[in-house]
């Protein structure tokens, strides 16, 4: 066979006009590899394809190698080539994990594929690839190959320059980034050893070769006060910073509403609307209002009319998009939107015209919205309230408050009545509502932690809570019925490995979970009141709560099986969610008397905003908790070699993850800091038993634990075992039996 022949490559003129040494086309090549009864290798298939000249081999293996890259071919064990084509090849995004592998999350909705630490090293967390299925490991996991990188996820990298072996590098601070980073001293932007910095990516690593990049920000000394937030938002990469283009946008917008731009709305300005927030709150979605109407209420709730500034197509629309969701740090806030809308003109703050969207709700005696309508209005609120000043007059009844709001009283009471009607329905439609303790970080006037306290909800929270609900839920049906490309909030029921997982650990413990096969909201409900006066409530807590899937934004309604809701939207919070904004562009199409199927958006292009808000979602959470374990870690410092008696929050393979009582404050008692005895894991059970003493670490359990080191870099704390508070179990012998029988 000769590459020279065109019958035998009917692309041999077209790469004869291309190079001049020419050799087979990609074309012929696949079609003569399809034609092989086995693989081949290089060297092989130069023979078969006559190639002898040293040029001709060369070029072959260039054009082999770049088959490869381009999803083509795949180079198995001992460099023999099969077609793509043989193999389920998947796309997806790259999810890494700290210890050096990872894991594709499937585009086609199908399960994770496993991907091992070679293939690891030439891709980022957030590389979009794709992979061929390559097998099933021992836990029946799907087993993925590193077939090309389509889509790289990183540009920038934050983390500390080191010289390692006499090679300048940068250690990446974000712990699923296990690539070090190589910086030639010409690319250094003046930053010194030891330092912060930011960097650019100038080549991603391949199998043979370290990624490199250049310095574009000397981030300071490494680990200094007030640095965990910059860190954090440059790790995970989050949009800090205006565009010019944005800036000269909104140069133009003042702080007050013109007046045209409140023209063809309903006004609502004498309406005693209210905004009812936390204390340190600084940007206002939402103004409410109830009153009694017959035998149940009238209740207004009133949100920023974010999309009357923010249009598609915009520059400030873009940003928007790209940022999908306020970051909310401790002691500072990285805004979806510029300064003068999210605490100005968006903002209902008190006594100036804001224009707003209202959803206005008739609500029976029994707690259901029998009726809504969604409408453009302009308001002013009529007082700023906070949680514990409305608890405090509607509960306690505050002589001093009730003076001073005595018109918004009567108002508030109604809205308080309301509240319990709206929460004993919530209970009687099952939603499961988990006893989670949420904490706040004080810091003191140098930037260092004064305390961290459990953040109080009262009932003023909650009665906000509900009559926020019920708008979002009035928003999902009133899209839904009207078929319009938009976004719900779904959360779907746990999966069936968490179910399981979950039945087996309670089974033991006289506990049942109802529904079968698919319990319900309700279900869960149950099982939380049947346990909430047990002793081991926070245990058992726990291992509901981990049972359940993360909610998603999607373009279709799977319902919300937490709240026990058919479907669910986001309107509420449009200054900070980017999901909240598409719907009241939906809504706002609709109240105009537009049609669905003229709306500017499709399903497709919901699908990928969903994905993408969902995305920034997840981007948020993990800064986040990135900086406040930092910060965390910074407030333990000088407390190595305190003890403090705590709660076993996790029980995992490696230890036992232990949460400090009063400062709430979690640390690793890492396996190996067990001295007394070898332990064994037990994932179901989620406990710790040593093979000789028979003595038990479960979750739940109270410990005394000693702060034994501290590490900025890891954000970790490890503690050791001082004593275990609660009996210690022992295994017996003749209950050994019973409990295999039972299970």
């Amino acid at each position: 066979m000769s590459q020279n022949n065109p019958k035998s490559d009917p692309f041999a003129n077209r790469e004869a006009k291309k190079y001049a040494n020419p050799i087979p086309s990609r074309e012929f090549i696949l079609e003569t590899l399809a034609q092989q009864p086995v693989p081949r290798d290089r060297f092989q298939i130069e023979k078969i394809l006559e190639l002898t000249e040293p040029e001709q081999q060369e070029g072959l293996r260039r054009r082999l190698r770049a088959m490869e890259r381009d999803g083509q071919l795949i180079r198995m064990k001992h460099g023999k080539y099969e077609l793509t084509s043989e193999f389920e090849i998947l796309e997806g995004i790259v999810s890494a994990h700290p210890d050096g592998f990872g894991f594709v999350l499937a585009e086609d909705g199908g399960s994770d594929l496993f991907l091992g630490p070679r293939d690891m090293k030439v891709v980022f967390h957030g590389d979009r690839v794709s992979v061929r299925v390559s097998g099933v490991d021992k836990k029946g996991r799907r087993e993925g190959s590193l077939v090309k990188v389509i889509e790289h996820n990183t540009g920038t990298i934050v983390g500390q320059l080191e010289r390692i072996d006499g090679t300048l590098m940068v250690l990446p601070d974000h712990k699923r980034i296990n690539h070090h980073i190589i910086i030639d001293k010409e690319h250094t932007y003046g930053a010194q050893e030891g330092q912060m910095v930011m960097i650019e990516l100038l080549h991603f690593p391949t199998r043979f070769h370290r990624a490199k990049g250049r310095v574009i920000q000397n981030l300071g000394e490494h680990m200094e006060p007030g640095q965990e937030i910059d860190v954090a938002i440059r790790s995970y990469d989050i949009p800090h910073e205006w565009p010019i283009m944005l800036e000269a946008e909104i140069e133009h917008l003042e702080h007050y509403v013109p007046e045209t731009a409140k023209q063809d709305r309903k006004d609502l300005r004498e309406l005693p609307l209210v905004t009812i927030d936390g204390e340190d709150a600084r940007d206002f979605d939402d103004a409410v209002f109830c009153e009694r109407d017959g035998n149940g209420w009238c209740l207004r709730v009133a949100i920023a009319d974010v999309s009357a500034y923010v249009e598609p197509g915009t520059a400030l629309d873009g940003e928007a998009r790209r940022r999908g969701t306020s970051v909310y740090f401790p002691g500072r806030v990285v805004p979806m939107l510029p300064e003068i809308l999210s605490n100005g003109l968006c903002s209902i703050n008190p006594d100036v015209d804001r224009l707003c969207m209202v959803c206005e709700m008739q609500i029976s005696a029994e707690g259901e919205v029998e009726n809504y309508q969604f409408s453009e209005a302009v308001m002013r609120s009529h007082a700023r309230l906070t949680y514990n000043q409305v608890a405090a007059m509607v509960i306690e009844g505050d002589p001093e408050l009730c003076t001073q709001y005595a018109v918004q009283l009567p108002h508030l009471h109604e809205l308080y009545q309301l509240y319990q009607v709206l929460a004993a329905r919530r209970a009687e439609r099952g939603a499961i509502d988990f006893d989670l303790v949420e904490t706040r970080i004080v810091f003191a006037g140098d930037k260092k932690i004064e305390k961290i306290s459990p953040v109080i909800r009262n009932d003023a929270h909650k009665m906000i809570e509900e009559c926020m609900l019920a708008a979002n839920v009035s928003a999902a049906d009133f899209l839904l019925k009207h078929k319009i490309a938009t976004l719900y909030r779904n959360h779907i029921g746990p999966s069936e490995v968490k179910l399981n997982a979950l039945k087996e650990f309670i089974s033991p413990l006289g506990l049942t979970l109802g529904g079968g096969e698919k319990p319900q909201a309700k279900d869960f409900s149950r099982l939380l009141n049947e346990i909430k006066h047990r002793p081991d409530f926070p245990v058992l807590q726990t291992v509901m709560l981990r049972s359940q899937s993360q909610a998603m934004y999607e373009s279709h309604n799977e319902g919300h099986f937490g709240l026990a809701f058919d479907a669910y939207a986001h309107f509420t919070s449009p200054i900070r969610r980017y999901p909240d904004l598409l719907v009241h562009r939906a809504i706002k199409h609709l109240i105009r008397g537009k049609k669905s199927a003229s709306y500017r958006y499709d399903d497709e292009q919901m699908a990928e905003l969903g994905l993408h808000c969902s995305t920034t979602e997840r981007r948020a959470d993990d800064a986040t908790r990135d900086a406040t374990a930092w910060l965390k870690c910074e407030y333990m410092l000088d407390k190595v070699g305190e003890s403090f008696e705590g709660l076993i929050s996790s029980v995992t393979g490696f230890g036992l993850f232990v949460e400090l009582d009063d400062i709430h404050v979690e640390g690793l008692v890492h396996i190996t800091a067990l001295h007394d005895d070898y332990y064994q894991f037990d994932s179901i059970k989620h406990r710790m038993t040593g093979e000789h003493s028979g003595k038990v670490y479960r979750l739940g359990d109270k410990v005394l634990v000693k702060v034994a080191a501290v590490s900025l870099d890891e954000r970790k704390i490890d503690f050791t075992i001082e004593a275990l508070k609660k009996q210690a179990t022992k295994r017996k012998k003749k209950n050994r039996r019973k409990r295999r029988w039972t299970k």
